[in-house]
């Protein structure tokens, strides 16, 4: 999920269902209702310029899989589902879901130093986030290299976002990697 100028992206638009219009969305978040819930979301071209508006009517997970099928007001043929293929699904930037203790929003976590003790130096700064089977934190250090950390409890087990830290608990070798 990826904040700019307002919005948070929250998937994309990968390809075609069938012949009504329906549209495959590949997931940024990890909140099923952005692609569930009826209401307004917008789209971006890949060339950029201003989001447009649009209304989601409705949506369901394809079984087995982490793609989403969509249904726009408006788009009632494969024609006109073919034209938004490869734009970006967003929402604003003020539409996040409240959390339960412990959760985070992935993009409040860019930006924090990363230490390897809670009151010592940092060894770098989250300076992104890499979404798969598994949430990576990118961990830059001083020198430049590119950390690829595992955002789970047992590496990552306190993020103090007041603080503007997280600590990590890394096994033997994952730093050197």
């Amino acid at each position: 999920m990826a904040e700019s100028n307002g919005w948070l992206s929250v998937g994309k638009v990968v390809g075609v269902q069938g012949l009504q219009g329906e549209l495959r969305v590949n997931p940024a978040s990890d909140f099923p209702e952005r692609f569930t819930a009826p209401g307004p979301r917008w789209l971006r071209s890949s060339k950029g310029g201003a989001p447009r508006e649009i209304q989601l009517k409705k949506g369901r997970q394809l079984p087995g899989k982490s793609l989403f099928v969509v249904r726009f007001e408006g788009i009632d043929n494969r024609s006109a589902a073919e034209a938004l293929v490869g734009q970006e699904l967003l929402v604003s930037a003020d539409d996040r879901p409240e959390l339960a203790e412990g959760e985070f929003h992935l993009l409040d976590l860019v930006g924090l130093q990363a230490r390897l003790t809670a009151d010592g130096p940092a060894i770098g700064t989250v300076s992104d986030l890499i979404s798969g089977g598994n949430d990576l934190l990118e961990v830059t250090t001083a020198d430049g290299r590119k950390l690829l950390i595992p955002f789970v409890e047992a590496i990552v087990p306190e993020v103090q976002l007041d603080g503007g830290w997280l600590l990590l608990t890394p096994p033997p070798g994952l730093l050197e990697l």
